[in-house]
C-alpha cells in the first residue's frame, strides 16, 4: 500500500467523469470500487448531478455493475431537500428537473412570493422565460438555493454549460449571493464525513474537477486525488492555484496503490 493511503479509512468519490462519463464506466472503474470494498474502506460518492434523483442514480451505477449502495451516494439535491424540510412553512418555486420534483413533494411549492428559489439544472430548458419568473420571485423577496454553481461539465460530444452560470446571472439580476448546497461548499463535504463516522485527515477525495472537488475538499482539510478523465482540463489545471495531493490518468489506478 502507497504510505498516502496507510491512515486512510475511507473515500469521497465523485460520480460524472470519475466513475463514467456518458453513461459508459471509465476502463477500470469498476474493478477499482470493487477493490475498495476488499480492502474495507469506507466510500460515499458525491455529485453535484441534479437532473437525477438517488434512485436513479443508484439504478444506473448498478446497472453499470458498480457495487454501490444507494445510502451511499451523497447528491446536492438530496443536502438541500434536508435543509428546507428543516424550515418552517418553507415554500418554493423549483427551477429544476422534473423528475426531482416527488422528492419534494412536502415543499409547498409557490411562483410568485415562495420563500426560495431553488436551482438545480435544467439544461436546453433554460429559456428566458423561465428565468425571468425566478427572478421576479427573487424580486419579491424570496431567497436564492442552488444545487451546484458549477461552470461546466463534459458530455461525450464536449464541454456544456452547467447550472452555475444561470446561478450567477440570477445572483448578478437580483443582487443575491446564493446558498450553495453541493461541492465546493463545506457544509456538503462535512456532510459527507460525518455520514462516514470519519475525521478528515483518515478520508481522501477524488474527483475530476480541480476546484469544485479538490479545492472543496481540501477547503476541509480532505486529501484530493485529481483524475485526468472527465473535465479534467490541462489548461485550467495549470493556472489553478490548488495543488493537489496527487494526480493520476483515471481512478483505475488507484488499485496498484491501494
Amino acid at each position: 500500500m502507497s504510505e498516502m493511503f496507510e491512515l486512510i479509512s475511507g473515500f469521497l468519490i465523485d460520480i460524472d467523469g470519475v466513475l463514467y462519463i456518458d453513461q459508459q464506466p471509465i476502463a477500470g472503474a469498476v474493478e477499482c470500487i470493487t477493490a475498495m470494498r476488499e480492502e474495507g474502506f469506507a466510500l460515499r460518492f458525491l455529485t453535484n448531478t441534479t437532473r437525477k434523483t438517488r434512485d436513479m442514480l443508484h439504478a444506473e451505477l448498478t446497472g453499470m455493475g458498480f457495487p454501490i449502495e444507494k445510502h451511499e451516494i451523497i447528491s446536492a439535491p438530496y443536502a438541500a431537500l434536508h435543509h428546507l424540510q428543516q424550515q418552517p412553512e418553507a415554500s418554493a418555486h423549483f427551477v429544476m428537473n422534473e423528475a426531482l420534483l416527488p422528492d419534494f413533494a412536502g415543499i409547498r411549492q409557490e411562483d410568485e412570493h415562495p420563500t426560495y428559489v431553488v436551482v438545480g439544472d435544467l439544461g436546453e430548458a433554460f429559456t428566458y422565460e423561465r428565468l425571468n419568473t425566478a427572478f421576479r420571485c427573487l424580486m419579491n423577496g424570496a431567497e436564492l438555493l442552488a444545487f451546484q454553481k458549477n461552470r461546466y461539465w463534459r458530455r461525450a460530444d464536449g464541454l456544456c454549460l452547467d447550472a452555475g452560470a444561470y446561478v450567477a446571472l440570477l445572483e448578478f439580476a437580483a443582487d443575491k449571493n446564493a446558498t450553495i448546497f453541493g461541492k465546493p461548499a463545506p457544509r456538503f463535504f462535512r456532510t459527507a464525513l460525518e455520514d462516514l463516522g470519519l475525521p478528515p485527515h483518515q478520508v481522501v477525495m477524488i474527483g475530476d474537477d480541480i476546484e469544485t472537488d479538490i479545492r472543496g475538499a481540501q477547503g476541509v482539510s480532505i486529501e484530493g486525488i485529481l483524475v485526468k478523465t472527465g473535465k479534467y482540463r490541462e489548461d485550467i489545471v495549470s493556472k489553478s492555484t490548488v495543488s493537489p495531493d496527487l494526480v493520476i490518468n483515471s481512478i483505475a489506478d488507484l488499485i496498484d496503490l491501494l
